[in-house]
């Protein structure tokens, strides 16, 4: 094909220039429209990268969540609610781990009890049986073989007997036992004569231990571990003996860290550490406290203090590795180093015997528990336990008009 330089007609069968430019627009045109057919490309709104889970994100919606800050808020707000929920969630699983825990426990100690010969209290056989109801309280009377005096004066003192002791237990939730392990020689006469008072009164908490004035740590933790099998309660309080206890404001200090988790109770106090042998209190461990002249950790005093139910369960679930000072006081204090427990610090649970106690009694400030700081108890408690009541006491009706 030739070009020719001529616009007239084509006699030679030639194209002329202008059908030549025409032939190529044409081309042109539909290669374009055959390209935007085979070709086109995706709208902004079908863009899809892909997000954290492997989803496809609409565009539209992120220049939306750009410029849209309620839509935004919006998301942020599902966030922080499902945020929330898992924290909820957690808090359930704690609880619901914590129950198990205690389920565990009370397992291992009956156990350990059939195991060992030991006897197996009726409340346990009766929670077993009919389910755990809940409590405000287990006070356990740390209480020795020779003490027969001192049970005595308090149970015709501060502690309910007979029928008003099971209303207490029914009405206002609070249990009371004696605490008392077995002797060396399991059966032997001192260990019939706790049988035959029990018998008689029906107020022990027998447990799984040797009883002895150096082993006090150790019966500290067997009786903790016990109890949180036995009952399911909130507190769960060691008190000596030889102190006066008001039942009612007791209940009151107590229920007001009810709601508290991890709570260690009573009159907190940091004394010395004894180096010297011979002496009361000695330490025979004084090196771990570093140089002489050092004073313990922060603790509560033996005399009377409460823990609550997380605490007594963390006991029991790791008595087997908790380590036992010769101070059961100090023992116990130690044993919560590293947690996270509140210490309450209230002097009501540390009154002394009168005038100290009848003063703040006529004041309205009622003590919880009373005893002399030289005596470590109630001096010569068998016969002045009952001036401390007389004088220090809250009054039967403030036990069962108390609400807890």
């Amino acid at each position: 094909m030739s070009w020719r330089k001529g616009g007239g007609g084509g006699g030679d069968g030639g194209v002329s220039r202008r059908w030549a430019v025409l032939l190529c627009l044409g081309s042109f045109c539909l290669g374009l429209l055959f390209t935007n057919r085979m070709w086109t490309l995706p709208e902004a709104n079908e863009i899809a990268p892909p997000n954290g889970n492997g989803e496809a994100v609409n565009a539209r919606q992120l220049v939306a969540a750009e410029c849209g800050p309620k839509k935004v808020q919006q998301h942020d707000y599902k966030d922080i609610l499902r945020v929330q929920d898992t924290h909820h969630g957690v808090q359930t699983l704690d609880k619901t781990i914590a129950s198990l825990e205690t389920e565990l426990s009370a397992a291992r100690s009956l156990q350990e009890s059939l195991l060992n010969g030991s006897p197996v209290a009726e409340e346990f056989k009766l929670s077993e049986s009919i389910g755990r109801r809940k409590y405000l309280m287990v006070i356990g009377i740390n209480t020795a073989f020779s003490s027969r005096k001192r049970r005595d004066s308090i149970r015709y003192t501060w502690m309910p007997q007979g029928e008003k002791r099971k209303k207490l237990e029914e009405e206002k939730g609070i249990i009371i036992r004696f605490v008392i392990g077995h002797s060396a020689i399991s059966g032997g006469i001192v260990d019939r004569a706790i049988e035959a008072e029990d018998r008689k009164h029906n107020d022990f908490m027998r447990i799984d231990h040797v009883e002895g004035y150096l082993a006090l740590s150790g019966k500290t933790k067997t009786y903790f571990a016990t109890a949180v099998s036995l009952w399911d309660a909130d507190f769960y309080v060691k008190v000596d003996d030889d102190v006066h206890v008001n039942i009612a404001t007791l209940g009151q200090i107590l229920s007001n860290h009810a709601l508290k988790p991890r709570v260690y109770i009573g009159c907190m106090k940091s004394g010395p550490v004894l180096t010297e042998k011979g002496v009361r209190y000695y330490e025979p461990e004084h090196w771990k406290f570093g140089e002489p002249g050092n004073k313990y950790f922060r603790h509560a005093t033996g005399q009377l203090y409460a823990i609550s139910k997380d605490l007594a369960t963390y006991i029991s679930i790791n008595r087997h590795v908790l380590h036992k000072y010769i101070n059961e006081d100090v023992s116990l204090g130690s044993w919560f180093i590293g947690l996270d427990v509140e210490h309450i610090d209230d002097r009501r649970l540390c009154c002394g015997t009168p005038p100290d106690c009848e003063w703040k009694a006529q004041a309205g400030n009622t003590c919880a528990a009373s005893f002399d700081w030289r005596c470590s108890g109630i001096c010569n408690s068998e016969g002045r336990i009952w001036e401390v009541h007389n004088k220090c006491a809250e009054g039967e009706k403030a036990l069962w008009n108390a609400t807890f």
